[in-house]
């Protein structure tokens, strides 16, 4: 196992405020360093990829979503996480995370592989819009991954933002959003989460679908694949 921290991660946590809070202002920063500085992430890249430890621990807290695409977790610590995700070539665009939903953490995301990635902003409107059958994720104590209905909603287009190759997005608690690859291609964002802000999140399904699909295993196989995919795109650009 990788024992003293990568220079990645050393320059990351020197940069932290001094409250120590990972904010969204923050979380942006460290979404720029990935742009300004791919030799550092891509040495971390490498390195995880030379530690069996770091790769067995990694694939263990990654999977893959329904709609096809890999969220694995790079780093993990009690206030923030690097996550890495991946969008494998396929013939046809994925639909990436096609339910309007927002996230109990702030975040800031970056593209290091792909044309970019198609973002569709909405608000909550009792005018307009489309019906939606709304449900909040966290809301059972039993079961804090369980969908609980809520209600319905009518849901308008509040902005539709386009990132591309190189930009940073920055997400707020209270943003609702869809997110899917622009193009076929390899697609991989970097994602710098930050902590839980709420104790709820809402997801918003259209009326007689459901967004409650499990997730699949992510094998170490797998994690190296993707990760040794998205480390030679990001070496072809630099």
């Amino acid at each position: 196992m990788i024992d003293t921290p990568p220079a990645f991660l050393r320059g990351v946590t020197g940069t932290r405020p001094r409250d120590g809070d990972a904010d969204l202002p923050w979380l942006r920063t460290v979404a720029h360093r990935v742009q300004e500085d791919p030799g550092t992430f891509l040495s971390w890249l490498e390195e995880i990829l030379d530690d069996e430890e770091a790769v067995r621990a990694a694939a263990k807290r990654s999977y893959w979503h329904p709609n096809g695409f890999a969220k694995m977790v790079l780093h993990a610590s009690a206030d923030f996480r690097i996550r890495l995700h991946v969008w494998p070539e396929s013939e046809e665009p994925s639909r990436g995370e096609s339910n309007p939903h927002s996230h109990r953490w702030e975040f800031a995301s970056t593209i290091i592989a792909g044309e970019g990635m198609h973002m569709v902003e909405y608000r909550e409107t009792t005018e307009g819009g489309k019906a939606h059958d709304r449900y909040r994720y966290g809301a059972d104590p039993a079961n804090p991954a369980a969908l609980l209905a809520d209600g319905e909603a009518r849901l308008a287009v509040e902005k539709i933002p386009h990132v591309r190759r190189g930009e940073v997005y920055a997400c707020d608690t209270d943003v609702v959003h869809t997110v899917r690859p622009i193009d076929a291609g390899l697609t991989a964002t970097v994602v710098i989460q930050g902590p839980h802000r709420t104790p709820t999140t809402v997801v918003y399904c259209e009326p007689g679908q459901t967004d409650d699909q499990p997730n699949g295993e992510l094998t170490e196989a797998d994690f190296r694949v993707l990760v040794g995919a998205v480390a030679k795109a990001v070496a072809s650009c630099r």
